[in-house]
């Protein structure tokens, strides 16, 4: 299936979820009219295909690689899990429908929105004003609310840990905000300063948020008050326990399954026949260890196979005006997580010692 065909898919899902779990927030939304909502959702649509994209970006050389199933928001009618991984999944891909709202907004593709200038004329600091046309993430929070937390119809644990993880990304993309300056003055003296906030390379928020990632916090609950559900006393316990959380904070409930191994039922595919890197120019010390995290640790073997690339090479102008190239061919080594030909050795010691991704 082509990953276009797997996105629609995906984003259906969202939809459909959002048209049945969230009616309400729907028709209020509606009263603006129509053609403002389909507007957004368009936005909606490709905010949250962004946040995908960058899951799998953070998460290319690691055991759970942000599969197309982890586009799952909601927590109505679905098997609901509260993993480090899941807390990702809702902070990056509310991050990138906040995001894209607000850029969108800038370029001006809504006519309901529009620049922030409530500080426009403000003192900012020595040598600077606030002017200009900052990015208007006041908007793009609000309309990314009513669309994705509405996903979340209940108040039991798992609903409010993803709230929670929602808020997360949003202020992610707050506080990778950058401030921009036009300088003002006699013959380009700069003697002041025009400044305004514009939002960062997406990149950068996916950077933070993996950091959080990593530095997740486990809610240790009651686990008789937890199997209360949506009662009076799971609330309370949650309440207890949300407020000695930092709002900036990643939470999970649950450890995540074992991600070597195939699940079906959960959507994992286990690392075999996962690629991984050996060597290569400009590779992190974690892209360097990527075999041993996928392969040898998960009872793999690696595998290497030489492949065949055709490519332009040899490239020279001709006037005029022509670029005249060769096509050469090169072999290329790639490296697979494999099965191993006897059993597999014990390897749960090593796995232990780091987050099953």
């Amino acid at each position: 299936m082509k990953r276009s065909t797997i996105f629609i898919l995906s984003i259906t899902g969202v939809y459909s979820a959002i048209l049945h779990s969230a009616a309400w927030s729907v028709n209020n939304f509606l009263m603006t009219g129509p053609k403002a909502y389909l507007t957004f959702s368009s936005s909606v649509a490709a905010g949250a295909h962004s946040g995908m994209e960058e899951c799998k970006f953070q998460f290319g050389w690691e055991r759970w690689n942000c599969p197309e199933s982890a586009l799952q928001l909601s927590t109505h009618n679905r098997l609901r899990s509260a993993t480090r991984e899941t807390s990702f999944v809702h902070a990056i891909s509310s991050a990138g429908v906040m995001y894209t709202l607000t850029r969108n907004c800038s370029l001006g593709d809504f006519d309901s929105c529009g620049c922030d200038d409530s500080r426009n004329g403000r003192v900012g600091g020595r040598g600077w004003v606030w002017g200009g046309c900052s990015d208007n993430v006041e908007f793009g929070e609000k309309v990314s609310k009513l669309f994705v937390d509405a996903l979340e119809t209940g108040h039991d644990t798992r609903a409010l840990i993803n709230l929670h993880n929602n808020e997360v990304g949003r202020l992610a993309v707050k506080d990778t905000m950058k401030r921009a300056c036009k300088c003002h003055g006699v013959s380009g003296s700069c003697s002041i300063q025009t400044c305004w906030l514009q939002l960062a390379e997406f990149r950068e928020v996916g950077n933070l948020l993996k950091l959080k990632y990593d530095q997740a916090q486990k809610l240790e609950m009651d686990k008789r008050r937890l199997r209360a559900g949506n009662s009076a006393e799971s609330r309370g316990a949650t309440a207890e326990t949300f407020h000695r959380i930092h709002a900036t904070e990643l939470v999970f409930l649950e450890d995540s399954p074992d991600y070597c191994t195939r699940n079906a039922s959960l959507g994992h595919q286990g690392t075999e026949g996962r690629e991984c890197l050996q060597s290569g120019r400009n590779l992190s010390q974690w892209e360097k260890r990527s075999c041993r995290r996928l392969c040898t640790e998960c009872g793999l073997r690696v595998e290497e196979r030489r492949t065949e690339v055709v490519a332009s090479c040899n490239c020279r102008f001709h006037w005029c005006c022509t670029v005249r190239c060769e096509q050469c061919r090169t072999l290329v080594a790639k490296h697979f997580c494999t099965r191993r030909d006897s059993a597999a050795p014990n390897h749960s010691r090593q796995r232990s010692r780091a987050h099953r991704r």
